[in-house]
């Protein structure tokens, strides 16, 4: 695995919208001087009349979006997580959710992963923002393929749909031959018996890492990749409680409202399943190389490993 190439999921992005806006009239890409650094450059770049760039004013930019969205077009508003989650709340709940409009939110830097900007740029409560406002749905792809087959399948959906990329390039670990994607649908990564790990976003490919590792020590992890943290994909979920008897969750994300809590949620009423949430545990986070504050957190293939070992030998 050492070898596969790395791409960040924001790249995957400002791509794919310039594929969708070859394909589509009607897609615009706003932005809130931001587009260098969400990738919306690209489509800017062959679609200038179709990007349009609102300054560091969030809040009028998802306004405008539900506007567009009203007038029949496919609005991709673009910033990062923290602020397209986070400082544009209150428009993207009371203009783009209350009336059901078909805005695209494309959040770029999300979680813990954006580095050096430290804590006010890691936003680790977007999921839990976005899953209470209804009809809404929030997607989280793992690598590049997931995250263009995302941005396409967003288009297609019927309604408000919040897409989180990253800063940092991840490893691309899907073949674009063969591969479907469809909201609200999870994907069986490794099979096993042992232990069910649930991950979204990057957190997928280290538990891969972790499976393997696990796997050299007679421990069969059923690795289960969640792009779509709602609508979570139930039967899925329940399927592998039931037939593993332990549940992990592994998310860049806050360990409150996130997946886990989705899953935590789902399994307490329908099949009570012993489970540990990997996440970030109730604290900010802090300056620091990408890498090493993933591993500072727990957001790692050996710490899943860790916990799993313990979790299904305890």
């Amino acid at each position: 695995m050492s070898d596969v190439k790395k791409i960040a999921t924001r790249e995957s992005y400002g791509n794919t919208l310039v594929e969708l806006g070859r394909a589509h009239s009607d897609v615009v890409v706003l932005d809130a001087d931001l587009a260098a650094a969400t990738k919306t450059c690209i489509f800017q770049k062959v679609f200038p009349e179709r990007h349009f760039n609102f300054g560091i004013a969030e809040e009028n930019m998802i306004a405008a979006a539900a506007g567009m969205a009203a007038m029949g077009l496919v609005p991709f508003a673009s910033s990062f997580a923290m602020f397209a989650a986070g400082r544009a709340y209150e428009q993207v709940r009371n203009s783009v959710g209350s009336p059901h409009l078909n805005v695209k939110i494309g959040a770029s830097h999300g979680g813990i992963s954006v580095g050096e900007d430290g804590a006010s740029h890691q936003c680790c409560e977007d999921f839990a923002l976005m899953r209470t406002i209804p009809g809404m749905a929030v997607l989280c792809p793992a690598d590049d393929v997931e995250a263009k087959a995302a941005v396409r399948a967003a288009y297609e959906w019927d309604g408000p749909v919040y897409l989180r990329f990253g800063r940092l390039a991840v490893p691309v670990f899907h073949e674009e031959a063969g591969f479907t994607f469809q909201i609200g649908k999870g994907e069986v990564l490794t099979q096993g018996n042992d232990v069910a790990i649930l991950a979204t976003g990057l957190l997928v490919y280290e538990a891969l890492l972790a499976a393997q590792a696990l796997k050299n020590e007679g421990i069969s992890a059923r690795v289960i990749n969640l792009c779509t943290i709602k609508p979570l994909d139930e039967e899925l979920v329940v399927a592998a409680a039931r037939e593993c008897g332990k549940v992990i969750t592994c998310e860049e994300h806050s360990v409150i409202g996130g997946l886990g809590e989705a899953v935590a949620a789902l399994l307490s009423e329908t099949q009570p399943t012993p489970m540990r949430r990997i996440g970030v545990q109730d604290v900010f986070g802090y300056s620091g190389p990408a890498a090493e504050l993933l591993k500072q957190f727990g957001l790692c293939g050996s710490h899943i490993a860790e916990v799993a070992r313990a979790f299904v030998r305890g």
